[in-house]
């Protein structure tokens, strides 16, 4: 089961705990939690919660991945929540063995930044008519 709308108010408060200054930009992420339903669905619109991961080797090198859904934009490994992800953290886990084939055992994460993301970032997604998607947003926990 998803992490609900209560467990992601809390990261997103220890994150803006941070960065108090992106409340601003994140007001239609927080008005989303105030609403019914799943905010990790991607039928979830205007926008919805995905996850994404930041890996860095040990020369400072951040791994890049070409997504083909964005038109083969170079971005860090990331997507959709899953009804099997209990964590937005295992989310991102999860995306980076699916897209890059690494396990989630082979990485090392930062014990400084583990109790909340590195980033939330808004972006915009454009409509796919072939997948019946309108534009959207995606809240991107890294």
């Amino acid at each position: 089961m998803p992490p609900n709308s209560s467990a992601i108010r809390t990261t997103i408060d220890r994150y803006l705990d941070r960065h108090p200054d992106e409340r601003d930009a994140l007001a239609g992420l927080l008005a989303a939690l105030d609403r019914p339903g799943d905010v990790t669905a991607r039928t979830t619109l205007p926008g919805h919660v995905t996850c994404s991961a930041v890996v860095v080797d040990s020369q400072c090198r951040v791994l890049h991945i070409r997504h083909r859904a964005t038109g083969g934009l170079m971005l860090v490994p990331g997507g959709h929540v899953e009804p099997g992800d209990r964590t937005l953290l295992a989310a991102a886990l999860r995306e980076v063995s699916e897209e890059t084939g690494i396990a989630p055992g082979a990485l090392c994460l930062t014990p400084q930044v583990l109790g909340a993301p590195l980033d939330i970032d808004v972006h915009d997604i454009d409509a796919s008519p072939s997948k019946g998607e309108p534009a959207h947003h995606h809240y991107d926990f890294r």
